[in-house]
């Protein structure tokens, strides 16, 4: 069943003798062998817990069990993993090129899922609008422009759902989202608008659902670009906005101005000195000090895209507008853009020459997952990177205890205070809303909506979201409102619970060596995918090889980047070169 895979690594191990004789290869492509038979074992009873073990000798591989591995060929391509191995049936051993405290609430995240090995293949790698999982629901069919539709899968070895028929809506305006959940015709929809939130809590009939997701809304700078290469201009914008005024007016209850860039709900977030105060005679003069007495002309970019910590950011962009004017003298012109040509610009790419409105929820419970994606040595978003940021980061990151790890963060969010690369608006409070009638309605913190939980009492539940799925392959993309989708069909290795802690799913734990390099995965037995065919450990290794092997035959996806597994493990193993400039 396994055969292609085995034909491929047997010409990679011809290869890579060829490359031993030759002497002058550094590279190791991915090693991979077919599986032992299936076995028909009952799934493993799921631990809440996986601490760190004591450091153990790996044990061998079992004699009847060819395990894949997908094999960095050491870590000078700078990434974070070395190589993941099926040590046996159900073991997956990952080698970290160092320490990593967050690799559990990472692997939780719901990009990580696991699909067939031969479903990949057979999908060309990418399983685009076909998924194939473990989890308690079965796709049936995607109506494009309409619906995604589900059964209940009836093989699941978790909490079946009581319904055996899910379907998932989208409506991009939030009144139109709650016109549907008032008539009845949907069960539970998302980010309902903030002027809604009183009309649903009045409403006997309906239940509002609080969403403590970790956020934050930010101005940013690119800081090559004049008059932002100007530390002082960053400073004087930094006091010069009332960001209490912006969260007063346009932010639901619950919200609140940002202290730092990183909530303080997650675990060192807020280490060091709180954010300036709003001081507009300090900033105007400081504005002046730096040869700007009459402010100057910029733009303003944001993209017309409603998220939980930007709930109107038309109204919002029309409101800095105001305030640098009146505060500063800037005349700041607002430039709509398109949302994928606004992330390429001026996130990724780093290109816009005025500010821009941007934000970031959460995908992981861990403060790297704030800091490190943003302020990177490699990020663009913000121009220059400042080593005074990033340095102290890079220790922390790789810092098991998070005592010994808060000074390091103190000194990263000092340094981003100092330096101004963007100014940190608020924290939003965030919402979904259900029919009173639905059982087991949540909003969580982290992850996808498990509406396996959900019971309206009738055969067929219903939930509405913003926006239709770009792909339901989560591996290649990076909106949420794709990984709510495959997320019930998908899973991962780990998950996390309805209140936002990290649990074993597919593994029944993972422990690590004493210096949380090495992390090794004890898999469930027994356990089916819908097309029949049973878990092991050979899936978890294919399904990061599609991922993370960037020369893989699996490296397919929908765009083919591969973002999170890009960004989150620190880059791709055998990365293609960059393409050549016709121009």
């Amino acid at each position: 069943m396994k055969t292609t895979f085995k034909a491929l690594w047997i010409l990679v191990v011809f290869a890579l003798i060829a490359a031993a004789c030759g002497g002058d290869d550094d590279s190791a492509d991915e090693t991979t062998a077919a599986p032992a038979e299936e076995t028909t074992a009952a799934p493993a009873e799921e631990t809440t817990t996986a601490a760190p073990a004591e450091e153990t000798t790996t044990a061998a591989p079992s004699p009847d069990f060819e395990g894949y591995v997908l094999d960095a060929g050491g870590c000078d391509y700078g990434g974070d993993v070395e190589k993941i191995s099926a040590l046996d049936e159900f073991t997956v051993e990952f080698d970290l090129c160092g320490p990593n405290p967050a690799f559990l609430a990472q692997i939780a995240f719901g990009v990580f899922g696991i699909q067939p090995e031969e479903h990949l293949e057979a999908t060309g790698a990418a399983p685009l609008d076909n998924p194939v999982g473990t989890g308690p629901y079965v796709l049936d069919e995607w109506v494009r422009g309409d619906s995604v539709n589900y059964s209940r899968f009836d093989d699941y070895y978790g909490d079946k759902p009581t319904h055996s028929k899910l379907v998932l809506k989208w409506a991009t305006e939030s009144a139109g989202r709650l016109l549907e959940l008032q008539s009845g015709t949907v069960d539970g929809i998302t980010f309902p608008g903030t002027e809604d939130l009183a009309v649903i809590e009045s409403d006997p009939n309906l239940t509002l659902l609080n969403k403590p997701e970790p956020n934050i809304f930010y101005v940013g700078f690119t800081n090559i670009f004049p008059p932002f290469d100007n530390l002082d201009v960053r400073k004087a914008i930094a006091m010069g906005i009332d960001r209490q005024r912006i969260v007063d007016i346009f932010y639901p209850a619950g919200s609140e101005v940002a202290s730092h860039f990183t909530p303080c709900s997650v675990e060192n977030g807020c280490e060091g000195d709180s954010w300036y105060d709003f001081d507009a005679a300090a900033a105007k003069q400081m504005l002046a000090d730096a040869g700007f007495p009459d402010g100057f002309d910029t733009s303003i970019y944001y993209r017309d895209v409603t998220r939980g910590y930007l709930p109107t950011p038309g109204d919002v962009a029309a409101d800095i507008q105001t305030q640098l004017r009146e505060n500063l003298g800037i005349n700041a012109q607002i430039v709509q853009m398109e949302s994928a040509e606004f992330i390429q610009s001026c996130s990724t790419a780093g290109q816009c020459d005025g500010i821009h409105l941007l934000g970031w929820t959460g995908d992981y419970p861990h403060v790297t997952n704030f800091l490190d994606s943003h302020f990177g040595e490699t990020n663009n978003q913000f121009g220059n990177a400042h080593p005074e940021v990033f340095g102290p980061m890079v220790i922390a990151a790789s810092e098991p205890d998070p005592a010994v790890a808060a000074p390091l963060y103190a000194e990263a969010n000092n340094a981003i205070k100092e330096l101004v690369p963007m100014v940190p608006i608020a924290h939003a409070g965030a919402f979904y809303a259900a029919s009173a009638a639905v059982q087991g309605s949540h909003a969580p913190p982290w992850g996808h909506v498990q509406l396996n939980l959900w019971d309206n009492g009738s055969d067929t539940l219903v939930f509405m979201q913003g926006n239709e799925p770009i792909s339901l392959y989560c591996s290649d993309e990076s909106d949420g409102e794709s990984l709510r989708a495959c997320g019930q069909v998908v899973e991962g290795l780990y998950s996390y619970t309805i209140t936002g802690e990290v649990r074993p799913q597919l593994a029944t734990e993972c422990t690590s060596n004493a210096d949380l390099s090495v992390w090794t995965c004890s898999l469930r037995e027994g356990v089916l995918f819908h097309d029949g065919s049973t878990f092991d450990a050979n899936d978890v290794v294919a399904s990061f090889t599609a991922g993370l092997d960037a020369s893989s035959p699996l490296h397919t996806g929908n765009s083919g980047a591969f973002e999170y597994y890009d960004y989150l493990w620190k880059g791709l193993i055998n990365p293609l070169p960059p393409a050549e400039d016709d121009g």
